[in-house]
């Protein structure tokens, strides 16, 4: 028997609700507590109710208040009657009392939720209602009861829940190519296919401000430097013609010249072909550094998702060689460096660069001279980030240097870490692919569960957390790694099946849903008509099985993190290859793209550590901050070298194919060092690491443009001015203003230590 809800939500018949509903009424009376008589009424609801399907909540409570009148207990009628009208003022308070708080723009965890949404606007705020109300309609109706169950308990989180109903994929890297060679088409009007710079820049920008309203993740282009490269050659060819108008010859003959390089000259001294040769290229390279500028700028402005919002984007470049794809490189670099509007850091796109030996990290490539460039600018600017084309795991076979669309074959990244590649249903490739959805796994919980159940099976007693090492007996080690692995495994298969569940039901979903992605952007859609399923097609994508907490999980079972002790990082690995090993067999028995995940949490990073404590309370290196670490990292308040870090976290990234990220914190004014940033590169490449970032700290007066290093700016050195912003890194990518921060990612940030030294010679940037 189902039962409807006050809301319209239905729940499984349970009559303990009903004696916990009594107790409570009974125990506001003379009389006390009377359990037989409470079990009986439930016992009598439940069979006057038993030949129905469906009975709402009031007629229950209806059937309750007879039941009680008609006992010996009538004065318990009444009481129940109080308890009923006090638990409905409840339920509507805290309603009331959330949907104030969004329009009131308080700054809580349900307003900064998301640090790249501003919730304080008109748009936020119909965003943030939408969000929480859709939420406990997805409970209900979407999910399964065990995967219910699991995420109100804290033991899954159910990432982009609310856009669950939408049908909605996660996020896509762009063929932008297409779109540039044949234009599009979504709702009303039309673009035309591109044929200079100017228009490649824009429709880069349009292409994923369309889709991110389709889609509720990011939006990443995998070969920027390619995809752009032809429109470089086709301005300058624009260049000479209108040289050729202007002085009224003929210069057909430099339609095809080859330029070596698109580097700006002097004009003085050159004549004939050679002056009008680089006439040409001066206007071009001016073109390209114009048309760079404002695609960055177009980035961190157009609004997305109802207008609260820019987009989510990223793009991946660096191993175009030929000199237009140089061009665009280097632009971009420069654009970049000299920041948007008031010479203030671009948060948006989030730029990766893709390192390749032989392409543009050893002296002797062709790209060299870019990737110093590169890390030039990632010192000022954050960006680019670093996605390692040498890993092992990032290779692929056909990957030829000589080859032009060698790009298919080279793995792209978003910005935040999600990583797309391998394809059990076609060719290994990031391009046109993306995630459909991803799920969290608490490990620290059942990291917890585990100590105190084996604790009982073993016959000891001892407080868990840091230092508590000393009580683990060999019988109780044995225990404890037993009962936690096979727990994960049990919440592995809730979650693989909770991620087949949703991708069944984003397979209902017809193409003219998404009339931009499902139009030839994802995967095999070229084809399908507006009514046709798009069942057939989001098999390309993936699905993450993501987990957070490993070093509090591991200081639950071992009394210390994975930087601290040899035996945690051996049981680290272990934990994360079981992880693995079940997505490779979640893969053959759904026969879809199953991967493990990294998570980058967010707001999750808070949700988790509050269920937690509390039902556990504070526990020592465990529960006793207000966030879980991110992923497989080293906590961000332990001390170590670079080298350190990257030697615990290297081996995690072979087996998180999800996504991934390694990043440094930098001390001082990076700017001074920009070969600190080339020696987390260096570190990357030595450990087989996939992606990394640098961080570091830059305030900005927002009067004068002032910028420096100084985390605690508070008043310009220059213009006196009080108005100070300090940028940080968040998951991956920037935020503007730390105010959009929740409170666990600021405790987060406040822990936050410094990395240098070490074998590969990172110092600090002071």
């Amino acid at each position: 028997m189902q039962v409807i809800k006050r809301d319209g939500r239905v729940a499984e018949f349970n009559p303990e609700r009903i004696i916990k509903a009594v107790t409570l009424a009974m125990s506001q009376t003379p009389g006390g507590v009377d359990i037989d008589l409470a079990n009986k009424i439930a016992d009598s609801v439940k069979k006057q109710l038993e030949d129905k399907n469906q009975v709402s909540v009031y007629e229950i409570q209806d059937l309750v208040e007879k039941k009680l009148m008609s006992s010996s207990r009538k004065e318990v009628a009444q009481a129940y009657i109080t308890y009923r009208y006090n638990r409905d003022v409840a339920r509507k308070s805290r309603t009331k009392e959330m949907f104030l708080e969004i329009i009131e723009t308080k700054a809580n965890d349900v307003t900064r939720e998301n640090a790249n949404m501003n919730a304080d606007t008109p748009a936020g705020m119909m965003m943030k209602f939408a969000s929480e109300t859709t939420k406990p309609f997805v409970d209900d109706f979407l999910l399964s009861p065990e995967a219910r169950e699991a995420f109100q308990k804290g033991y899954i989180h159910i990432h982009d829940k609310d856009y669950y109903p939408t049908k909605s994929l996660t996020c896509l890297q762009h063929p932008l190519d297409k779109i540039l060679k044949n234009g599009f088409k979504a709702g009303h009007g039309a673009s035309r296919p591109a044929k200079r710079i100017e228009t490649a820049s824009i429709l880069g920008c349009i292409s994923m401000e369309t889709v991110q309203n389709e889609m509720h993740g990011g939006q990443a282009i995998p070969a920027f430097d390619f995809y752009l490269a032809p429109y470089v050659k086709a301005s300058f060819v624009e260049e000479i013609k209108k040289i050729e108008e202007f002085l009224d010859k003929d210069l057909s003959h430099l339609y095809d010249y080859q330029v070596k390089d698109y580097i700006k000259k002097d004009l003085k001294g050159l004549k004939g072909d050679e002056r009008d040769i680089q006439a040409a290229i001066n206007n071009t390279v001016g073109r390209v550094h114009q048309s760079m500028e404002a695609f960055i700028h177009n980035m961190n402005t157009i609004h997305s998702r109802g207008g609260n919002q820019v987009v989510f984007s990223s793009i991946n470049y660096g191993t175009d060689t030929s000199p237009e794809g140089r061009c665009i490189i280097r632009e971009l670099l420069l654009s970049t460096e000299r920041g948007v509007g008031n010479n203030e850091t671009p948060i948006f796109p989030i730029q990766i660069w893709k390192k390749k030996r032989g392409v543009n990290y050893l002296p002797e490539d062709p790209n060299y001279d870019l990737y110093k460039l590169a890390c030039r600018v990632t010192a000022k600017r954050f960006f680019p980030n670093f996605i390692n084309l040498d890993a092992t795991f990032n290779q692929h076979p056909k990957w030829n240097k000589d080859d032009p669309n060698r790009y298919y074959y080279e793995c792209a990244t978003m910005g935040c870490r999600t990583r797309v590649f391998k394809d059990r249903h076609g060719e290994d490739t990031s391009i046109g692919r993306g995630n459909l959805s991803f799920t969290t796994i608490n490990l620290p919980r059942i990291a917890i569960e585990s100590a105190y159940e084996a604790q009982e099976q073993v016959g000891i007693s001892f407080v868990l957390g840091r230092g508590s090492e000393e009580h683990m007996t060999a019988s109780y080690k044995k225990a404890v790694k037993k009962i936690f692995m096979q727990k994960l495994e049990k919440y592995c298969d809730i979650t693989a099946r909770q991620l087949y569940d949703r991708y069944k039901f984003q397979s209902t979903a017809i193409a003219k849903q998404f009339p931009l992605l499902m139009s030839g952007l994802w995967e095999d859609s070229e084809n399908l008509k507006p009514n046709d399923s798009i069942a057939p097609v989001i098999k390309h994508g993936t699905l993450g099985v993501g987990f957070i907490g490993l070093a509090e999980c591991l200081t639950a079972l071992t009394g210390k993190h994975h930087a601290e002790s040899e035996e945690s990082q051996k049981l680290g690995l272990e934990i994360i290859g079981l992880i693995h090993e079940c997505c490779e067999n979640y893969s053959e028995r759904y026969d879809l793209n199953y991967s493990v995940l990294a998570t980058p949490a967010e707001g999750l990073s808070g949700r988790f550590t509050r269920i937690d404590q509390k039902e556990f309370g504070t526990i020592l290196g465990v529960t006793d901050r207000e966030y879980y670490t991110n992923s497989n990292h080293v906590p961000v308040w332990y001390k170590c070298t670079a080298e350190q870090k990257a030697k615990v976290e290297a081996p995690y990234h072979t087996m998180t194919e999800g996504g991934h990220i390694f990043y440094i914190e930098l001390d001082g004014d990076a700017t001074h060092n920009p070969e600190s940033v080339e020696a987390v590169v260096d570190l990357m490449d030595k450990y087989n690491m996939g992606y990394g970032s640098v961080n570091h700290t830059r305030s900005r007066c927002l009067d004068c443009g002032f910028e420096n290093a100084d985390a605690d700016l508070k008043e310009c050195p220059v213009c006196g001015s009080k108005n100070i912003d300090t940028i940080q890194r968040i998951t991956g990518y920037l935020v503007g203003t730390t105010e959009r921060w929740n409170n666990a990612k600021r405790a987060e940030l406040r822990d936050r230590v410094t990395h240098i030294g070490g074998d590969n010679g990172i110092k600090g940037a002071q």
